[in-house]
């Protein structure tokens, strides 16, 4: 016998669950997911909108449903539900469902989101430093000869923040590589993907820790999509114009391939 089916929308606060012709809302927290374990029958399987960190909760559900993460996109077919009863909604859930990839939390995937955070974190601190610098009369240059020049200078509020900034970078920058050095102890050693020209270990870390198996995808299309690096283009008459990139798929991983 098929597995029952059931979806869920995440928001911020509330959990909004479509199972068998119903609805049910449930808080967004634990006692919100062990009411749900009341409602949904072992073995469901359920389809879940991928929504920034409000959905990584549901892993508090456990290993006792087969739970697959659905692309934003997709899920529209879902949302359109609410209101309607009848056996097809349940026929095109199931297909949306299968549409879905493997939920999984794992370290790997939570240590890329703190690289992305940190490696922003630093970009923003040394523009902020090359700013201090013009203002005291200096290059923007953050080489040490030109720093060690700046902190000599006499003392006022932004020499103050230049000194605030540098203790900040190297904190950050020590974090980051922390955290890289976990992310290679996490993630498999043997993939192929470190033997792709211009592919090093931790972007080959981040990437396998974002898409998990990628023969999920069926061709590279798919994965360009994924990544939200395929085209915008908009058509109209005899004329085409491109609107860059879609940025509709993974930010972190999208990020990191930007910056090879």
């Amino acid at each position: 016998m098929e597995a029952p089916v059931a979806g869920i929308d995440v928001s911020k606060d509330k959990l909004t669950v479509y199972f068998q012709d119903s609805f049910y809302e449930f808080p967004n927290d634990k006692r919100g997911f062990e009411e749900i374990k009341r409602v949904l029958p072992k073995g469901c399987k359920i389809g879940i909108e991928s929504t920034g960190v409000y959905h990584i909760n549901l892993k508090y559900l456990g290993k006792e449903y087969d739970v697959r993460v659905i692309n934003p996109f997709t899920l529209k077919k879902f949302k359109d539900f609410r209101g309607k009863k009848s056996d097809k909604n349940d026929k095109k859930l199931e297909l949306v469902v299968s549409m879905g990839s493997e939920f999984t939390t794992s370290d790997a995937r939570e240590l890329t989101s703190q690289w992305d955070f940190v490696t922003r974190s630093i970009v923003r601190v040394k523009n902020r430093l090359r700013r201090d610098l013009v203002l005291l009369g200096y290059r923007d240059s953050l080489s040490r000869k030109n720093l060690n020049e700046v902190l000599r200078g006499e003392d006022n509020a932004v020499l103050s923040e230049v000194r605030f900034l540098l203790g900040e970078l190297e904190r950050l920058e020590a974090r980051k590589r922390e955290i890289e050095e976990k992310l290679k102890e996490v993630v498999s050693k043997d993939s192929l993907i470190f033997t792709i020209p211009g592919i090093g270990r931790t972007l080959g870390c981040i990437i396998l820790a974002r898409v998990g198996d990628v023969r999920r995808f069926g061709d590279k299309k798919r994965f360009v999509a994924y990544c939200g690096l395929d085209p915008l283009v908009e058509s109209s008459g005899k004329s085409v114009v491109s609107r860059g990139i879609s940025r509709r798929g993974d930010a972190v991983l999208r990020s990191s391939i930007l910056q090879l």
